[in-house]
Parts: C-alpha cells; sequence; structure tokens
C-alpha cells in the first residue's frame, strides 16, 4: 500500500508470511481505510534493522516514526494509525477454554494425517515445515500454561520456538500435543476455575488481562488450525473432521487462512 500522501506521516506494517497477527493487523488497517507501507521482513533486508533501532525483534509491528505497537493487539494499532477503538467483545473464560480444547484437539487430528515423508516440507514463502507449524500450535497453549501454571512470563521470541533435538518424529510430536492438551485440561478442571483471569497478563506484546491472553491463545491456534486444513488441501487430503466456522464464531480471527499479498505458487505444498 502506499501512503496517501508525501508529506503525511507514513504507517508501516511489519509482517512475515503465515504470522496469523501480522494478517489480522494489515486486515484491521485495511478494514479502516487506513493508507501503510507492507513492510514483509523475510523480503526487505532493512526491515529488522528498522525494527532493532527501536529495540524491537518481533513482529507483527505497526509503526509511525518513532511511535510503534505490537500489532498483536489491535487497541494499540488503532492509537498509532489513529483509529478510534470501539473495544471489543470477549468470550467468556468457560467458552474459550472449550474452544481451546477443540481446537487443540483438532489439531492433534490433522497433523496425525500429514504422511511422514511430507513433514519437513515448507510453509509457501516462510521458512516453517509442516511439522514446526504443528510443534507451534501445541506450543501456543503451552506458553500460556508456563504462564499460569508455573509463574512464567511469556517473553519475545517465545512463539518462535522450534522443535527441540528429541522431538524429531511425527509421533513424538504428536505426544507433546496430547501432553500439552492433557495439562491444560487438568489446570481449567482445577485452579483454572477459581484463577482471577482479570489480573493483569506478563506478555511482552501489550498491556492485557489474563482473559485476553487466553483469548488470544485460542484464536491463534485455531488460525493455524485453518493453516494445517489448508496443507491437507493442497497435498490432497481430505480433513478428517475439519473444523468447522461454529469453532472460530466470536473469536478474533483474520478472515484469510493466508496473508496473499504474493500468490500462493502451485504445486509447492504437494
Amino acid at each position: 500500500m502506499a501512503q496517501s500522501s508525501l508529506n503525511a506521516p507514513v504507517i508501516k506494517a511489519y509482517w512475515q508470511p503465515g504470522c496469523t497477527s501480522c494478517l489480522r493487523m494489515k486486515e484491521f488497517l485495511l478494514k479502516h481505510g487506513v493508507p501503510f507501507v507492507s513492510v514483509n521482513v523475510l523480503e526487505d533486508q532493512q526491515a529488522f534493522a528498522e525494527l532493532a533501532a527501536l529495540g524491537i525483534r518481533s513482529v507483527p509491528i505497526v509503526r509511525r516514526g518513532a511511535d510503534w505497537a505490537n500489532g498483536q493487539v489491535l487497541r494499540d494499532v488503532a492509537r498509532v494509525a489513529g483509529i478510534a477503538w470501539g473495544g471489543a467483545q470477549v468470550l467468556p473464560p468457560t467458552e474459550l477454554a472449550a474452544r481451546l480444547v477443540t481446537i487443540q484437539s483438532a489439531a492433534q487430528r490433522l497433523f496425525a494425517q500429514i504422511p511422514d515423508d511430507k513433514m519437513d516440507r515448507m510453509l509457501p514463502h516462510r521458512p516453517r515445515s509442516y511439522a514446526q507449524l504443528a510443534y507451534h500450535i501445541f506450543n501456543i497453549a503451552d506458553a500460556f500454561l508456563e504462564h499460569e501454571v508455573q509463574g512464567l512470563p511469556l517473553e519475545e521470541g517465545a512463539y518462535g520456538r522450534i522443535p527441540p533435538p528429541q522431538m524429531s518424529t511425527k509421533a513424538q510430536i504428536l505426544a507433546y500435543g496430547q501432553d500439552v492438551l492433557a495439562r491444560f485440561q487438568a489446570w481449567w478442571d482445577g485452579p483454572g476455575r477459581t484463577a482471577d483471569l482479570a489480573r493483569k497478563a506478563r506478555v511482552y506484546y501489550g498491556d492485557v488481562t489474563v482473559h485476553e491472553f487466553l483469548e488470544r491463545t485460542a484464536w491463534h491456534s485455531g488460525q493455524h488450525v485453518r493453516q494445517l486444513m489448508m496443507v491437507l488441501d493442497r497435498l490432497g487430503i481430505a480433513p478428517d473432521q475439519p473444523v468447522g466456522t461454529e469453532v472460530f464464531t466470536g473469536l478474533p480471527m483474520p478472515e484469510k487462512v493466508w496473508d496473499d499479498e504474493r500468490p500462493m505458487p502451485r504445486g509447492l505444498m504437494a
């Protein structure tokens, strides 16, 4: 997107393909008619240097001069972009927990369908393999548990983790996903029921409550499950019990499954 005037402050949206919050941030700006310069940090060699000068090491980021915000919090994006923020409805914690269980269960079921010899295939325009995508989905929920069970903050880079060396097979990644889901259900059925989810979460990306952190965990996982279904479709494999739109209704999901600024290569994933 081009800026509307050569003299107007330039709004830059820093993103990378496959990033759920990046896509949501750009869709938010487009929906509100905000002109911006789109910066794919995987293709623009200067992009990370620009962000590093501000002490930033990850995307999504929206920036206007020296003013910037992490794109994971849309009210902060609205502030930088000069958009009036009218608030957002968040599903009740009980519903979010149920959705997360459904989404994480689906991730296990869908990932199990990907052939072993396709585990190392890469997503389009993004250095992330199918195996890493599945691990990422499970790790999103694990990061929430680290915050709530272990008392650890969510630090920058947490969502960029890759499978450790001892988790090199599909069976091992699936076992990890099963373990994460079991631990989440144990937390929710125990201390999670009475936890103060209105308190401030200790997360790197902004000022949010634990309730909002749980919402982000659910929709973030859900968007990547949509990508898993996309992978299966391009592999010519019918998803086992595909996740319907009812699972995502009420979650602040991006409209698209994948960023389409660059056309997806035909046959790349098959």
